[in-house]
């Protein structure tokens, strides 16, 4: 077993654990192991035999196939993700008049989930600020937009581009006589 992997595991029982709220000794005991083994593997100081392994992960009460999703060796190959323009998910979000949004896709990577959306604005498009758990970063496609943060404005044209927390009160608007376009990512950390 590489490593990284042996770490990934090891992270993976420990959040496990503390996710279902069930302290080392409650899962040595379930395992049938001792609460010293549970403690050296959750730390990664020494591999479980895969029968322990098993025992663990059953004790967890997880699908097998739950607990080792995305758990991969370091220099796996990220997958290639190809979309085609005709598979964009269009969506709609609440009190966004004008606002078109296209989801290209959704990938979770390590502790994060990246959404990357294609939003058009219509001329009189319009809505209330709003806040979100995510960073977010903007790359204007076509048009020129302004960016509303509290009580500051900010102009962006073609080209241009911003990152911020998506928590601060934002919203944009559209300020030419034609649809503007923008790419937006978002990047949404799991929180522990």
């Amino acid at each position: 077993m590489e490593d990284d992997v042996l770490i990934q595991i090891s992270n993976r029982i420990k959040d496990k654990r503390r996710e279902k709220n069930i302290t080392v000794q409650e899962l040595a005991s379930r395992a049938n192991v001792s609460k010293g083994l549970i403690s050296q593997i959750e730390n990664s100081r020494t591999i479980p035999s895969l029968v322990v392994l098993i025992d663990i992960i059953k004790a967890l009460e997880i699908d097998m196939n739950v607990f080792f999703k995305d758990i991969h060796a370091a220099g796996s190959n990220f997958p290639l993700i190809i979309r085609r323009q005709a598979d964009y998910e269009h969506f709609e979000k609440e009190h966004a008049e004008g606002f078109h949004y296209q989801r290209i896709f959704t990938q979770s990577i390590k502790n994060s989930t990246v959404d990357i959306v294609i939003l058009e604005l219509e001329p009189d498009a319009h809505r209330p600020q709003v806040e979100t758990e995510a960073y977010e970063y903007k790359y204007i496609l076509s048009g020129s937009i302004e960016y509303q943060f509290g009580e500051k404005i900010y102009t962006l044209s073609q080209g241009d581009s911003m990152l911020f927390d998506g928590r601060i009160p934002h919203t944009p608007k559209n300020t030419g006589k034609e649809k503007a376009s923008m790419l937006v990512i978002y990047f949404f950390e799991e929180r522990a």
